[in-house]
């Protein structure tokens, strides 16, 4: 006996009730959002990982710090260079302040580290974002089509109250679009449950790099800018002469 003559997807979801039709182009959306986010999250963390391992032993390879600076200036996704840039921005307007120098070796390297501190959260955020649309598809997708899974069993059983009869016929086609809606559902939030795991991973990792790269920042500052310990004055020993 044949209870659903129409048995594919669409047939499925083109007599489904209004609601659950609007319930399954929303999770539509959101599984094509999601999907354009992962790839192209993919495609810039992967990037700009490789890139953070490159140049943190370019940078510590260079000669000198300015040297290295201009290294990083070279690559045109450098996570890590817009760190140094602001960290040697910060140190060219101590070298320019109207302060004596002890001042300015005493406050040098506490600012050097908020600087750093704030561009390292600074790219991590700019990385992460999109991210959140990630989570909210993952928690809430399992729930929307919940709702579709909920309002296609009462258009069930509406459809017993007016047939009268609580026969599998009766009731197939709207538990059929329940249960289509309950697989979208899922089907949008698993992936982006993955990718959104998989992602804060990554981020992990880069955000380890930016770090180890601030800590080799400050050491090189502190080794190669003796004005900064105190032991010069600015104007003999600082970075004005180069150009960022």
């Amino acid at each position: 006996m044949e209870l659903l003559p129409q048995t594919g997807i669409w047939d499925l979801v083109r007599q489904a009730t209004i609601v659950v039709q609007l319930v399954m182009l929303l999770l539509v959306g959101m599984s094509l959002a999601s999907w354009s986010i992962i790839f192209y999250k993919i495609m810039i963390l992967r990037r700009a990982k490789q890139q953070a391992l490159v140049d943190f032993k370019r940078f510590q390879s260079a000669p000198d710090l300015g040297s290295a600076v201009h290294i990083l200036a070279r690559g045109a996704d450098s996570p890590l260079y817009p760190l140094a840039y602001q960290a040697v921005a910060e140190l060219k307007r101590l070298e320019g302040a109207t302060m004596p120098a002890a001042q300015k070796s005493k406050i040098a390297m506490d600012n050097l580290r908020r600087v750093l501190r704030q561009n390292v959260s600074s790219t991590m955020r700019n990385l992460a974002s999109s991210l959140s649309f990630l989570a909210t598809c993952a928690s809430s997708a399992p729930f929307i089509g919940l709702f579709g899974t909920v309002w296609g069993i009462m258009h069930s059983f509406h459809a017993i109250g007016q047939m009268g009869s609580a026969s599998l016929a009766t009731v197939a086609p709207g538990l059929s679009e329940a249960l289509v809606a309950t697989a979208i559902g899922l089907a949008v939030a698993i992936p982006a449950s993955v990718a959104y795991n998989y992602f804060r991973g990554m981020l992990g990792s880069i955000e380890v790099e930016l770090i180890n790269f601030a800590g080799a920042f400050l050491n090189r500052v502190q080794r190669e800018l003796p004005w900064v310990s105190g032991q010069l004055e600015p104007e003999e020993n600082g970075l004005a002469e180069h150009e960022i």
